[in-house]
């Protein structure tokens, strides 16, 4: 069992080494966008399944409490904690529509749309990309394994190079966790 906890650390700081050198630039690139983005008066909308929601409540906490600094809340929100509307639109419309209807609803040109996805392929996340990208905003989807159909449909795609699903998710709240510290220090906050 004490092999199982060293491998299990091992293989995530390995995914996330490799990610990094394949993708220090874009993140850099993208935080800064996120910055522009919330300086100019937009916000950041979060969305995903399972433990990919539970990443984007995360991620809007950070922003919205603080990461690092006590700071003013920044503009986010994660699409995936009202259970009233998740229940509605799941029942009324069918569950691939959970989240482009909030987008719908919700998306302002502008705005960072980021949608978290292990597989890449989570219908419901892929059509709210898709409905995000034809209002205007910017698109940035999580993913892992090969990336799946929501490259097709992101402005921006991060690719977790593992089929791991536990590697993948532990590689995307470092992800979003960067971003957060890019967010602050671009704009004065940290």
């Amino acid at each position: 069992m004490l092999d199982l906890v060293k491998k299990a650390f091992k293989e995530s700081a390995d995914v996330k080494l490799a990610f990094v050198e394949l993708y220090a630039e874009r993140i850099l690139e993208v935080g800064l966008i996120i910055a522009t983005a919330i300086k100019d008066g937009n916000k950041v909308i979060l969305f995903g399944n399972g433990g990919s929601a539970a990443d984007a409540q995360h991620i809007a906490a950070e922003l919205i409490g603080r990461f690092k600094e006590d700071r003013k809340p920044l503009p986010a929100i994660a699409l995936t904690t009202d259970t009233s509307v998740l229940t509605a639109l799941g029942n009324d419309y069918g569950f691939e529509s959970i989240f482009e209807r909030q987008v719908e609803a919700l998306c302002m040109p502008g705005d960072v749309v980021i949608g978290i996805t292990t597989s890449g392929n989570s219908p419901n996340v892929v059509r709210a990309l898709a409905k995000a990208h034809d209002l205007g905003a910017l698109t940035v989807a999580f993913t892992g394994r090969n990336g799946g159909k929501v490259v097709d449909v992101a402005h921006y795609s991060f690719v977790v190079p593992s089929y791991e699903t536990p590697r993948i998710q532990e590689c995307h709240i470092t992800l979003g966790h960067v971003l957060c510290e890019i967010v602050e220090r671009e704009l004065g906050l940290a």
